[in-house]
Order: structure tokens, then C-alpha cells, then sequence
């Protein structure tokens, strides 16, 4: 008769081995997930080639099981007295998670300090929670003092305020760390090919917002938080911003509509007027490339002038970089739904998931403005040589006929122009319109996207 594992019953893998890694099948809730940890009290959490092994053997169950992948780390590198086996067996936990990219979620704790090697599982991971014990990277303090001459704490060179804020490889900052991982796989599904959570709600899909029609200012330069925005969207009000200090110029954050987990990417007026610059458009194309790898319908909000303009922008690569971003949108295949909300323009419209790149269904609030660029910025090209008096007649001229969702709902790059109030029915009905959404991938073995 076969044996039932219940609820909350722990099954250890590769048990009988005597190494700092530790990993079994174990269930978060209801569902079932891989957990590996590595222990600091032996050898400082040093990997030897058994511990590299146990962490390949978790991944590769994971993939085998399609079921989550968890590990929560604290190593001090691979084991110096073990040698070129330690490398070795890291190696190997290195190729088993990367196999589970796109299969399989892998979300990853760091809970004290986790140092060269092993830091870059870190960077494998899909999503990356750290506490306040922990620190990470790659070289440490004495290294970088011995190269360069600058002197450093741990947490100085790799806490979680360093990689929350400048590195990006921190997505959420927690002291509560299993609280934080629920919370994250209560978004997710086990799989690739499994359907997202859905979740009970009372809050209507069709609840109008009339708190929308006021929240975007009149005049044009003031800002507003698009955070208000999403949390009167979604159900219940309730999102899980990730990698909040970040690029915070772009908002991505996990929620739901009519019980169902979406991916939000929204311009932040708040922060550089929503202009898009490098971590914000790496910040962005990773979100989108993860709620598309994972099956969860990305909802844009857009509110950006453009692409943030600087020479040191240009020659770090804000060409390729902000290609990310399209690339990613652009190769999406889940339903797609985009809202813009005030300012679309130039090429940072077309990257915030335009009608262009394929987008499913296109919104705009009446006072959107959707052009290549704002009325002062065309007329001192089309007009250069006006009186200031002219030129001002002339920017009028140009947003009336110009600077409206109207022109471009008329070419089918809008496809409805909605009060503010209806945009969440208008959401979760389009939402359920592309329930069904199929694409069929192009067979090739993999992209080659620009990273």
C-alpha cells in the first residue's frame, strides 16, 4: 500500500552525507518545495565537493519534481582544505540551479555571509532575499584593500542595504526570511507549465476607483506615487514590491487580479520624473522575464518622458541596456496589458510594452499624451526660430492636436481610451479575455538577447 507524505512531513536527501549542506522535501503551506541550507557552524559553512553535490542533488529534484527550489545560504566559500574537489563540487551546484531557470522557481535566502563562489548562486536565482546578518560578494574586504587600497566593512562592501540599493541582487530585505519566501511562492506557481495561484478575494473585479481620477496632477510637472495607483488596482490592495530601493524610478511588484497573480511594472513620477536610465531598465526587462518564464500576465503602467539623457548613460551601454527591456517585452508570450496613465514618450513609450512590441491590450487615461516627444521639445525643432511669444501659441497648437490618447487610438496603437475610475474592470475583464492566450515559441535553442 503506498505510504501518503503528509502535510507537514520532511523528507531529508542525501541524509547519511557529513558536510555542511543539508536538503530535503519538505511543504510551505500546502505545497511542496526542495529546501536546501547550508550550516555556518561547521567550517564556517565551507563547501566541500559533497556540499556542491547535496545542493546539485536539491536542484536537480527540484527540476525532477517541478516544485520549487529554496536555498538559504551561509558559506564562507568553497573548503580551502579540500582544494580543487571543493571547486568542483560547486561547479556542479552551479550548472543543476542554472538547469532549473524557466522550470522551476528558485528563490534564494542569504542569512549570513555568503563569499566568493557560492555568492554567485546567488546571482542564479530568480529571486533573492537577504536579513540583516547577511553580507555577499565575490572578493572580500582584505582583497579589495589589498588591490585597490580602499578600506571596507563586510556590510560596507556587500550588505543588504549595498545590494538593495546599488547591485539589484537583493529583492526583498526581510528579518523575518520564511515569512518572506511564502510570501513570494504565494505568487508563483510550481512550474513552468502549471497555472499561476489563483486566490479567493470578495473584492469585486468590476469596483470602481474613483480615487483615480485625481491622483495624476494637472500640472505637468508635479509627481504622484504610481505605488497608489497599483494598490488600488489590484485585490484587496495588497502588492509585494520587489527590489524597492533600486531603480527606484521603475515600480515592479507582485500582485493580484480577480484572484489571479500579475506582474506590475510601472513608471515612478516620484523618482527622476519616470525616466528611464540602465539599472532601471535592467531592473524592469528581469521582472518582466521572470513573470513571463512563470506564466504571470505583466500589467505596465506607464508615466515616463523618455529615456534619461547623460553622456556617462551613453558610453556605459544605455543602448544595450535599454534594448533589454525591449527585447524582453518583446519576446513575452503572456497576456499583456498595458495602462498609460500620463506621459508616453519616444522611445521609452515603445519599450513600456507599446502596441509595437506586441502588447495585448492598450489603455489610456483622457489626459494621457502620447508622442514622440513633449510640445517644447518638437517646437523648438519644427520652430526654432519663432518669438518666444509664437513658440508658445505654437506648443498649444501641438498638444491639442498632438498631446492626446485620441490620435493614437484612432491608428489602433489605443485600443480604448477609459475613464480612470473603470481601469480596474477594464483590467481584470481584459484579463480574463486572454485567459486562453496561446503563442507558439519559435524552436531555436535559446536567444541571444542582449544582457
Amino acid at each position: 500500500m503506498a505510504t501518503v507524505l503528509e502535510p507537514s512531513a520532511s523528507v531529508p536527501v542525501r541524509a547519511g552525507i557529513d558536510g555542511t549542506v543539508a536538503a530535503s522535501i519538505e511543504h510551505m503551506g500546502d505545497r511542496r518545495v526542495i529546501h536546501a541550507r547550508t550550516s555556518s557552524d561547521r567550517r564556517r559553512g565551507a563547501l566541500a565537493r559533497e556540499d556542491g553535490e547535496t545542493l546539485a542533488r536539491a536542484a536537480d529534484l527540484a527540476r525532477e519534481l517541478r516544485v520549487p527550489l529554496l536555498i538559504e545560504l551561509s558559506s564562507s566559500g568553497a573548503d580551502v582544505s579540500v582544494g580543487v574537489d571543493a571547486l568542483h563540487g560547486w561547479g556542479r551546484a552551479a550548472r543543476a540551479v542554472a538547469a532549473c531557470s524557466g522550470i522551476v522557481p528558485v528563490v534564494a535566502a542569504a542569512v549570513g555571509p555568503v563569499v566568493s563562489g557560492p555568492a554567485l548562486l546567488l546571482g542564479l536565482s530568480d529571486l533573492v532575499v537577504m536579513n540583516p546578518d547577511a553580507v555577499a560578494f565575490v572578493s572580500g574586504p582584505s582583497m579589495v584593500e589589498a588591490f585597490t587600497g580602499v578600506r571596507l566593512t563586510p556590510h560596507a562592501l556587500g550588505g543588504p542595504g549595498v545590494h538593495a540599493t546599488t547591485s539589484g541582487l537583493c529583492a526583498l530585505e526581510t528579518d523575518d526570511v520564511d515569512g518572506a519566501l511564502a510570501e513570494l511562492l504565494g505568487y508563483l506557481p510550481d512550474h513552468a507549465d502549471a497555472e499561476t495561484p489563483l486566490r479567493r478575494t470578495d473584492d469585486p473585479s468590476d469596483r470602481d476607483v474613483p480615487e483615480l481620477r485625481d491622483v495624476v496632477p494637472h500640472q505637468e510637472r508635479m509627481s504622484y506615487d504610481v505605488r497608489d495607483v497599483a494598490a488600488w488596482i489590484v485585490d484587496d490592495g495588497v502588492t509585494c514590491e520587489l527590489w524597492a530601493r533600486w531603480a527606484p524610478q521603475i515600480v515592479t511588484a507582485f500582485g493580484r487580479l480577480g484572484g489571479r497573480s500579475v506582474g506590475i511594472v510601472a513608471n515612478q513620477p516620484r523618482s527622476l520624473a519616470g525616466t528611464l536610465d540602465i539599472p532601471a531598465s535592467q531592473k524592469a526587462a528581469r521582472f518582466v522575464r521572470l513573470c513571463d518564464a512563470f506564466n504571470l500576465p505583466i500589467v505596465t503602467l506607464v508615466d515616463t518622458p523618455g529615456f534619461l539623457p547623460g553622456k556617462d548613460l551613453e558610453w556605459r551601454g544605455m543602448i544595450r541596456h535599454g534594448a533589454e527591456l525591449a527585447f524582453a517585452y518583446a519576446e513575452a508570450t503572456v497576456p499583456r496589458l498595458c495602462v498609460i496613465l500620463r506621459k508616453a514618450f519616444g522611445g521609452a513609450y515603445i519599450v513600456m510594452d507599446s502596441k509595437g512590441l506586441g502588447n495585448d491590450l492598450c489603455v489610456a487615461w483622457p489626459q494621457a499624451e502620447i508622442a514622440v516627444m513633449g510640445a517644447p521639445g518638437a517646437v523648438q525643432i519644427l520652430h526654432r526660430r519663432t518669438s518666444d511669444a509664437d513658440r508658445r501659441v505654437r506648443e498649444e497648437e501641438y498638444r491639442e492636436r498632438y498631446l492626446t490618447p485620441w490620435a493614437a487610438a484612432e491608428r489602433g496603437f489605443v485600443d480604448q481610451v477609459i475613464d480612470p475610475a473603470g481601469t480596474r474592470a477594464a483590467l481584470t475583464a481584459g484579463l480574463r479575455a486572454l485567459s486562453s492566450k496561446r503563442e507558439v515559441l519559435r524552436g531555436r535553442k535559446h536567444d541571444a538577447g542582449p544582457l
